[in-house]
């Protein structure tokens, strides 16, 4: 059902910490016209926990508008499942393409809380639903068997695994194929997760660097591997950005420096500084002075 580069996108704030409408426009018309096959709203990278439900709701309209009829997912990420199961019930209202479904924030479910969660969201809003599966992150483990469970429910139609184990991801193509679309959450081994057969790639480097993501999602789709490793490796340096506890700020810094956006964030969090920022600036500065050309995609 839903395949390709589908972005997680930053939220945009205005200088007084107000949605800034006009600067979320352009930056996800960037990523539509470099040739995404959707967007996500409201996960890790888009500050979903730090926005009010009304305000998520407004970043979905956001993506919707941008996507011209392409998927538009709203993430669920709740300490509690009756606020999930709220916020789902008002995206299927708004017209969501489907729901990107994390576990419990705070509360480290067990398998059968955990499934128990997951189908509630379901449930609540009755549209397609990604489940988003990050035992690093967020500690509550979905694990392949769980998922081959879920999958006999219909509305379960993908997973984002971003287990950090590339043995996992093998493991996953091959006992859901057929029942569950598999996409890779971790920038920095995407090549690897899409050489063994994930379909999809949600990406976060893509917000500043649209075409060199959907470039190699396309070069690996047509099994031109040396081409697509070849800009993979050029684009490593950037894409470990993503695998950090400031990938926000990481990544919001990398757009500002590529596409002319700002970096402001929703407090607690802050925008780089000091040896830290000089850092991450120099990673971005260099990749854009080396920046590979890329090839035709027919």
């Amino acid at each position: 059902m839903w395949q390709g580069v589908i972005p997680a996108v930053t939220t945009k704030f205005t200088e007084d910490g107000a949605l800034d409408f006009k600067e979320m426009e352009r930056c996800y018309g960037l990523q539509v016209d470099a040739g995404v096959d959707g967007l996500i709203a409201c996960g890790s990278l888009g500050e979903g926990p730090m926005l009010s439900h009304d305000e998520r709701l407004d970043v979905l309209k956001a993506i919707q508008q941008a996507t011209k009829g392409k998927p538009a997912i709203l993430t669920i990420a709740e300490a509690a499942t009756y606020q999930s199961c709220k916020l789902a019930e008002r995206a299927a209202k708004a017209g969501a393409s489907g729901l990107m479904v994390v576990p419990s924030m705070v509360y480290h479910t067990n398998r059968d809380e955990t499934l128990t969660a997951l189908r509630a969201v379901a449930d609540a809003a009755d549209l397609p639903v990604m489940i988003y599966s990050n035992r690093i992150g967020y500690r509550v483990d979905v694990t392949n068997d769980m998922l081959l469970e879920l999958s006999e429910d219909k509305r379960f139609v993908a997973v984002k695994e971003s287990s950090d184990d590339i043995r996992r991801t093998t493991e996953a193509v091959h006992l859901l194929k057929g029942k569950m679309a598999v996409f890779t959450g971790v920038d920095n081994y995407a090549f690897e997760a899409l050489a063994v057969g994930a379909v999809g790639w949600i990406a976060g480097l893509v917000t500043a660097f649209p075409r060199e993501t959907v470039a190699i999602y396309r070069l690996m789709m047509a099994k031109r591997y040396d081409e697509a490793l070849a800009i993979y490796q050029w684009f490593r340096p950037l894409l470990d950005l993503d695998v950090s506890t400031y990938l926000v700020q990481n990544i919001k810094l990398a757009e500002a420096l590529e596409i002319g956006t700002n970096e402001r964030v929703r407090l607690p969090r802050k925008p780089l500084s000091g040896e830290q920022r000089a850092k991450v600036e120099a990673t971005v500065r260099k990749a854009i002075a080396t920046r590979p050309a890329l090839p035709a995609l027919g």
